[in-house]
């Protein structure tokens, strides 16, 4: 059982792809996906949540993770499994 997961994402960002790939890899099945570029008013919300405008914006239960480069970083130093087993 993983924790829920939420992104921030659209539909041409490679930074979005590569955070989706190391997700599943990590055992994630479901992605909760929120689409900035096909509701515009996602990303202000986004935008308001984060203090980030751009994608993705990564949520691992009530942890706000960031963007791809911040969860690529936690999974490095061995954190990443933890968070997503909600320890």
């Amino acid at each position: 059982m993983t924790t829920r997961v939420l992104m921030y994402s659209s539909g041409v960002c490679p930074y979005c792809i590569m955070a989706e790939r190391l997700l599943k890899a990590k055992g994630v099945d479901v992605i909760e996906k929120i689409r900035v570029d096909l509701v515009p008013e996602q990303r202000a919300e986004m935008m308001q949540k984060t203090g980030r405008r751009t994608v993705p914006q990564i949520y691992i239960g009530d942890t706000h993770v960031g963007g791809f480069d911040d969860l690529s970083a936690l999974d490095r130093l061995g954190k990443l499994d933890g968070l997503l087993q909600g320890a």
